[in-house]
Order: structure tokens, then sequence, then C-alpha cells
């Protein structure tokens, strides 16, 4: 089981690498299964920031920093709330709302991609950094809400991918934090050994991620990673639907 999310970590970490998003899409719907929705998520949130800080390094130059502090600001405003029923819905049902949300996401950011709307303005920012923020510490997904602001905005690849990163350290550890206060102090049951496996796999897969970043196409990565995300969001539904059903 374990090795499970070790191979979820490395192709998170590639993806995030490659197309700057992708982490908590492909590593979400396998830890929630395996660890539970409440664990899981945790240990997203905090490997997503790992991974993160381990990528910015590397596209620093890139970042847009206004656009950065106007996204995560409205994100840290829907921590909380999101952070909240993460504690305090029971499992099963925890399991099929997150599911749910990330199908949601997924779909509204495919619709924006066939629009010709754009979106401008501040209203934008805010309500989708405040619902990126909330499914961030509820789901361990905040990239799907970022990715339609991405689009209906025509914001520029290269400084989006950049930008994701200083972003995606800040909602994951707000996320966390707040969440290790709202459960009193709960820590995920892993140990030593598994930490320390986590973290080797993220530097396998963003070293990993570095070879391949000239070589493979961001858009054709984010094909994968929806594609992948479909399928675990609906396997994570399922799962809650078995659980509510036979206890």
């Amino acid at each position: 089981m374990f090795a499970l999310v070790l191979i979820a970590v490395v192709a998170g970490a590639m993806a995030q690498r490659i197309a700057g998003l992708g982490f908590g899409l492909l590593v979400s719907p396998v830890l929630v299964v395996l660890l539970g929705p409440f664990d899981g998520v945790m240990i997203i949130n905090l490997c997503g920031a790992a991974s993160s800080l381990l990528v910015l390094s590397r596209v620093w130059r890139h970042v847009n920093w206004r656009r950065y502090a106007g996204l995560a600001a409205s994100a840290v405003v829907g921590v909380a709330p999101g952070a909240w029923l993460a504690g305090n819905v029971p499992e099963a049902p925890l399991e099929i709302c997150i599911g749910v949300l990330l199908i949601i996401a997924l779909l509204a950011s495919q619709r924006l991609t066939r629009s010709s709307w754009r979106a401008s303005g501040p209203v934008p920012m805010m309500s989708l950094g405040f619902s990126s923020g909330l499914m961030n510490a509820a789901a361990g997904v905040g990239g799907p809400a970022i990715t339609a602001y991405a689009i209906a905005t025509r914001w520029d690849q290269k400084s989006f991918g950049a930008t994701l990163q200083p972003y995606f350290v800040t909602t994951g550890l707000s996320s966390l934090l707040t969440k290790y206060f709202f459960s009193g102090g709960h820590v995920p049951a892993l140990e030593g050994w598994q930490w320390l496996g986590v973290l080797v796999a993220m530097v396998l897969g963003i070293v990993a991620g570095d070879l391949l970043s000239g070589r493979v196409r961001p858009a054709a990565v984010r094909r994968i990673v929806v594609v992948i995300a479909y399928t675990g969001a609906v396997s994570t539904i399922t799962k809650g639907v078995v659980e509510l059903a036979f206890g």
C-alpha cells in the first residue's frame, strides 16, 4: 500500500515540475483512499508545499508577485472553512464531497478552456482564490480553481506555472497549520522511514521532471493529470458510497 503512495508522490512531483501543477490532483485520490481523507489531505498539504518550494528555486525569476499576493490572500481566507470541514465531517461523506468537488472543479476549468470569455478585475481573483484555498484545505486540490482563473484571464503559462509555486507553499502550509489547530494537534501516523521515503520520492519526481521539462509539452502533462484526476475522483466517491452503504 505504501508503495502506491510513493509512486503517486513521484508522479505528482514530476507533473508539478513540468506543468506547474498536478501534485494534489494526482496524489489526493490515492492518499484519500489509502490513508483516509483527513490524514491523506494533511500529507498532501505538507508534501505539496515542500514540492512547490523545491520547484520554486528553479522558476523564481518568472513569478508574478503581484498576482501571487492577491491570490494567496484570498486563498488563506478560504483555508479556515475548508479545514473545519475536513475536521468535522465524517470520513465517508467527506470522501464523497472531495470526489464531487474535484469533478466539479475539473469540469469548470475545462469549460472555461473552450470559452472566449475573458475575466478581469479583483472579483474573479478573490472568488477563485477563496475557492482554491477552501478546496486545498478540505481536499488537497487547490489547482483547478486557480487554473480556471488563469484560463479566464489568459495568463501566460510560464508566469502562471512559476507563480503557482509560492502560492502552493502558502496554501499548503496554512492548510496544514489550520487543520493541526482544529484537530487538537493531530499528526498523520507515519513512521520515520515512511516520511523519509515520501521526501525521497518528491526529490526523485522533481529531478525526473527537470530531465523531461524540455522534452514534454506542459499541455500534454496537464491532459494526463486531468484524466488521472477524474479516475481518482470517481474512486474516492465510490469508496465513500461503499462505506456509507455497508458501514
